[in-house]
């Protein structure tokens, strides 16, 4: 069962078996009520064609949520299709903050676009002098998966230069919340307006909507009209779209407020649950995921199967290796029985 776990496509989705306790997926455990109920309104228009007025409706309230223009608004089936759209602003020297998601490094390869992997060390603190000169394109996450590390917006705006293109995927922004002030997404740049920072985000990790596929990207409307050439018609669906006007607009908005809340109590517990059973947690973590590691970690991944749980093995990041799991963040009686389950199969394998 562990062939493969170094692939570089490998995501942990193939690791959430039915019938497993999901720790390996970063997405939580469905939409809420009123996102249910207005994709439900809209099965009736399943026949007909995602209309010009949906994709109107949605690109609006985007722009109104992060104060930015419906010129600076892409509209996205998930985030992955912005990395896939990354070779249309034909960078000559790609560089990536790593460890991070790969999907940028896969579509930029097979484009046959030059890249340098930036490896941060741990913690895995932002260094932006690290990043060569002539790269004219830089691309992280913030907060970054796996490690879950939020990079000050300071850092990442630091990596800005003349005739660069910084892009930051902020897949997960809207679980973050300052532990101090309790501000909102406070390392976003989703609302800066930068014209040379492109900002993609998500619906489907929040809202627990991964099988519909909704995203958009925020950038100058020239990147925009650059990222949009020989795009295929009707790249997004009814309910895609009207899963983006709920989830952006005004109740969801307050919704990933609460999220965030309640992640950052639930993450919490984790953490001390893991350092009361002696359990490594390699950074202080900010997003909906912990990045753990332990001896034979893929040992205990598979052991773990054994026993009813998916996680996440972290051997295929650049800079992670196979001692590094990632534990989705669930609510405290589920971690405690994962917690649990670990501190069984060390013991077994003598770890």
């Amino acid at each position: 069962m562990t062939s493969g776990l170094f692939a570089r496509d490998r995501h942990g989705d193939v690791d959430a078996e039915p019938g497993l306790v999901d720790f390996a997926v970063n997405v939580r455990r469905g939409p809420p009520a009123f996102v249910r109920d207005a994709l439900a309104a809209r099965l009736d228009d399943l026949a007909r064609y995602p209309s010009r007025a949906d994709e109107q409706g949605a690109i609006a309230t985007v722009a109104d949520a992060h104060g930015r223009s419906v010129e600076e608004v892409l509209l996205l089936a998930g985030a992955a299709e912005g990395f896939e759209l990354l070779p249309r602003l034909a960078p000559r020297h790609a560089a990536l903050i790593q460890p991070s998601f790969s999907e940028p490094e896969l579509a930029l390869r097979a484009a046959g676009v030059p890249i340098t992997d930036v490896v941060l060390p741990p913690p895995w603190r932002l260094t932006p002098e690290a990043v060569p000169d002539d790269a004219d394109l830089v691309v992280l996450g913030n907060p970054t998966n796996p490690t879950s590390v939020l990079h000050p917006a300071a850092g990442v705006e630091g990596l800005r230069r003349p005739g660069r293109i910084v892009f930051v995927d902020e897949a997960f922004a809207d679980i973050t919340i300052d532990p101090l002030s309790g501000r909102h997404e406070p390392a976003s740049l989703a609302s800066a307006g930068y014209d040379d920072v492109v900002v993609i985000r998500s619906v489907t990790k929040t809202f627990g909507l991964a099988g519909l596929r909704a995203g958009y990207l925020l950038a100058h409307p020239d990147i925009v009209r650059r990222l949009s050439v020989g795009r295929r018609p009707w790249p997004l669906g009814t309910l895609a779209l009207t899963a983006l006007t709920e989830c952006v607009g005004p109740a969801g908005q307050r919704y990933a407020q609460t999220q965030a809340r309640q992640i950052a109590a639930d993450r919490a517990d984790m953490v001390a649950q893991l350092a009361d059973a002696g359990i490594e947690v390699c950074v202080d973590p900010q997003a909906s995921y912990v990045l753990i590691a332990l001896p034979d970690a893929v040992g205990v991944k598979e052991r773990l199967r054994e026993r009813g749980f998916a996680v996440r093995s972290a051997a295929n990041f650049v800079g992670l290796d196979s001692r590094h799991l990632r534990l989705a963040v669930r609510e405290p009686a589920t971690t405690r029985s994962v917690i649990s389950a670990i501190a069984a199969v060390r013991e077994e394998i003598g770890v």
